[in-house]
């Protein structure tokens, strides 16, 4: 068992007994089991985590780039799903709905804390492997550098100090579209805006992180 689903079964130890619950090898719709679980059913809950677990924990160690903040953020986005599952009015699917908890939670740590410096140039992508933030964010400058690997250190410095710079709303808007992929329409339901909004968010943070790129290289 997950540490969320650890978490929400300890949380949910203090709950009224569920209603009703899921079988044992029974195909439920998403929509299904959300129900079920507004209804008090902890197995449709359980199986709700089970679904999105791996995508959320990624999501957050990418952000975040701590395995620690990661893992405080995955318990504690599950955590605060149950308590307000209650609340969920499918105007959304579960995924963005989890996923905006996530960016939320995300957002304050950026607010509460300053994004430290570490000695590298890369970021982690939605499929867990390396991407060169300069790849996404340069439209000037030479092709593939066969010692962009040595470089990598020496930029760390500048590619840390120029996602600083950013307001949080926008280094996360270009954290989600070009790291983890998502549209400018899904963003935006994260994050209570509209595509349009988020467009323009990206638009200011590519803008001031190539103008304090320049003169890198």
């Amino acid at each position: 068992m997950s540490d969320a689903l650890s978490i929400v079964s300890r949380e949910a130890v203090l709950s009224p007994s569920p209603r009703k619950s899921v079988r044992a090898g029974e195909i439920t719709s998403e929509t299904e089991l959300i129900r079920e679980a507004q209804a008090g059913s902890r197995a449709a809950f359980d199986a709700l985590v089970r679904q999105h677990d791996q995508a959320v924990l990624r999501l957050a160690l990418h952000l975040t780039g701590s395995e620690q903040d990661a893992q405080d953020i995955h318990q504690e986005a599950f955590l605060k799903a149950y308590k307000s599952l209650a609340n969920f009015r499918f105007e959304c699917s579960f995924y963005t709905w989890i996923y905006r908890i996530v960016t939320n939670l995300c957002l304050d740590l950026m607010r509460r804390r300053k994004a430290r410096r570490e000695e590298q140039a890369v970021m982690i992508d939605a499929a867990g492997g390396e991407m060169d933030l300069l790849v996404n964010v340069s439209d000037d400058r030479a092709g593939a550098n066969p010692d962009r690997e040595l470089e990598r250190k020496q930029l760390g410095r500048h590619i840390m100090d120029a996602l600083e710079k950013l307001t949080p709303r926008e280094r996360m808007v270009f954290e989600l579209k070009h790291f983890q992929g998502l549209r400018l329409r899904t963003i935006g339901e994260m994050l209570n805006t509209t595509e349009e909004t988020a467009k323009n968010t990206l638009f200011r943070a590519t803008k001031k992180l190539r103008a304090n790129l320049a003169g890198v290289r």
